[in-house]
């Protein structure tokens, strides 16, 4: 098993010497696999509003906006299902053939929805449908990172592994950029339609991407180290077995999860995908608005990965890695403070002149992320209070009251007694007096946070483009930093017979599970804790909102 500290070669022939056309083509290859695949994932999380009312219109709007993200959670879910899938079908018969089913299964899905008809058309078998397709993507991710890390590594000469893969890691990035512009460019010039018909465009688009990827996938040979194992016939023949049923092959595979991926998902996550949850829902910065930031922001980081991978090969991986989860560990609070300093000053102002203070008793409060809980659902009135703030993406502070008292929300000098809505009986619906007095709740509150100075959505001319821009950025380079060196740093874990499927399972856990299926309430914790001021003796909380 290789040494991950022993990967720094100074000097030498093989590190001066320029990149041959095969290693090109053998970057290219992998590269534009995966830039397609995490353009196809990133498209579903992009259009998640427009899928719930396409897909799941047989519920509220803010059921069917849960259930479509649930839908995208699923993708998640499984991929650690395909990392052993496709794995041990990559130490057992190959790198490239495994990896190019990966992409023909993955892109076939994408397409397949944009063509699929909606709630409207065919009923409750859309959206069985469309999570069908969702967990085949997932699983046909599991299986494509790990393919391409170890199909690039494994090609690239000796003291250059770094500077190799790092250009896998850019694929992310780039297909989550890629995602973004197709968008736009799709609403500017559809109009109103793109959400009736146009979101179907960059998935269908999708096909040109898959075809491209094949063609070149095709034309590459199997990875050098893979055809000396096979001639001496020292292939796995039980790589699951190997990789996770041996204590001393299984201890470094949990030695990647929790000291390697599972740190390092939190930080790719929160710089690239949480920060345009941040400055739409919560920050409330216009989405075209958000989305450019985002892409410059990515346009302008994305050459760190290459440089952090260069550098991982002359100093180590490890060093880099924790530098980078070390300074998001300590900038992170200061950093999202400040984006809600310069994209909504308005905001920041009304968070300190006019705090919201929730006081309820917390046995009646109820998580408020349940994801198949409708609105009707919640009927204590701690329940109502919250679940109305974080449809306002408000940020609040709640105080501890006697048991059964009714809650109530104070904004700013103004108290507001909410409605208990617990004496009705479960699974009945609310009468017509009940709806009308959540209804007065939910006005009382809108008109008090509006008279507080909670604005709507951030003013543009308020907006300090620049200064956000430069944040965001730096949130890219933390990326960088912990993305950049880590499939390499994977890839010198464990040994060639068993290195796709072990590399592959602590990476999409820690990927898929730590860093992507933690709520957005993540955000919505960060808001709290960037734009207010806990009061003394107050238990700080705030729920994940539904949108």
């Amino acid at each position: 098993m290789a040494n991950v500290q022993n990967v720094a070669v100074p000097g030498g022939g093989a590190q001066n010497a320029p990149m041959t056309h095969e290693e090109r083509k053998v970057i290219l290859a992998s590269s534009l696999g995966t830039v397609f695949e995490w353009y196809d994932f990133y498209l579903y999380g992009s259009l998640a509003a427009i899928i719930a009312k396409q897909f799941f219109a047989g519920l509220d709007p803010t059921s069917a906006f849960i259930f479509a993200l649930l839908a995208f959670a699923a993708g998640f879910i499984v991929r650690p299902f395909g990392a052993l899938v496709f794995g041990r079908l990559g130490d057992m018969i190959g790198r490239k053939y495994t990896f190019l089913v990966t992409i023909l299964i993955m892109g076939m899905s994408t397409f397949i929805v944009g063509l699929l008809p909606g709630y409207n058309t065919i009923g409750w078998a859309a959206p069985v449908i469309l999570i069908a397709l969702r967990m085949l993507q997932g699983l046909a991710l599991g299986g494509e990172y790990g393919g391409a890390a170890t199909y690039v590594a494994e090609h690239a000469p000796h003291g250059k592994r770094g500077a190799y893969t790092a250009w896998i890691q850019t694929t992310a990035t780039l297909g989550l950029f890629l995602s973004l512009i197709v968008i736009l460019l799709c609403r500017n010039l559809i109009g109103p339609d793109f959400e009736v018909w146009g979101w179907r465009i960059p998935f269908l688009v999708s096909i040109l991407l898959l075809g491209m990827s094949v063609y070149i996938r095709l034309s590459m040979s199997e990875s050098p180290a893979f055809q000396r194992m096979k001639a001496e016939g020292k292939t796995s023949k039980a790589p699951l077995t190997e990789s996770f049923a041996q204590w001393r092959n299984l201890k470094i595979v949990i030695l990647a999860l929790v000291g390697l991926t599972a740190g390092q998902a939190v930080v790719w996550y929160t710089g690239q995908f949480y920060s345009l949850f941040f400055l739409t829902q919560v920050v409330k910065v216009d989405a075209t608005t958000a989305n450019l930031l985002i892409a410059g922001a990515l346009v302008i980081g994305t050459p760190f990965f290459i440089f952090f991978g260069s550098l991982s090969d002359k100093i180590g991986r490890k060093w880099i890695i924790m530098a980078g989860c070390a300074l998001a560990v300590l900038t992170y609070f200061p950093i999202f403070k400040g984006i809600t300093h310069y994209a909504n000053p308005a905001l920041e102002r009304a968070q300190k002149t006019a705090q919201i203070v929730v006081t309820a008793d917390p046995k009646q409060c109820s998580f408020q992320g349940s994801p198949i809980a409708r609105e009707i659902d919640f009927r204590s009135s701690c329940d109502i209070v919250k679940r109305t703030l974080a449809q306002a993406s408000a940020s609040y502070e709640v105080v501890d009251a006697p048991a059964g008292t009714t809650a109530t929300v104070k904004i700013g000098d103004k108290e507001i007694p909410a409605f208990n809505a617990s004496l009705v009986p479960a699974g009945h619906s609310f009468d017509d007096a009940s709806k009308k007095q959540i209804a007065s709740f939910k006005k009382q509150v809108a008109d008090s946070m509006a008279a507080a100075g909670y604005p709507t959505k951030a003013d543009p001319a308020q907006l300090n483009t620049i200064m956000v821009l430069v944040l965001l950025t730096i949130l890219v380079i933390y990326v960088t930093m912990v993305y950049g060196p880590i499939a390499a740093m994977l890839v010198e874990l464990f040994p060639t017979r068993i290195r796709y499927t072990s590399m592959s399972l602590p990476y999409h856990i820690g990927n898929g599970w730590f860093g992507a299926c933690c709520p957005p309430s993540r955000s919505r914790w960060w808001h709290r804790t960037a734009t207010s001021t806990t009061a003394s003796g107050t238990r700080s909380s705030s729920p994940p909102s539904p949108s």
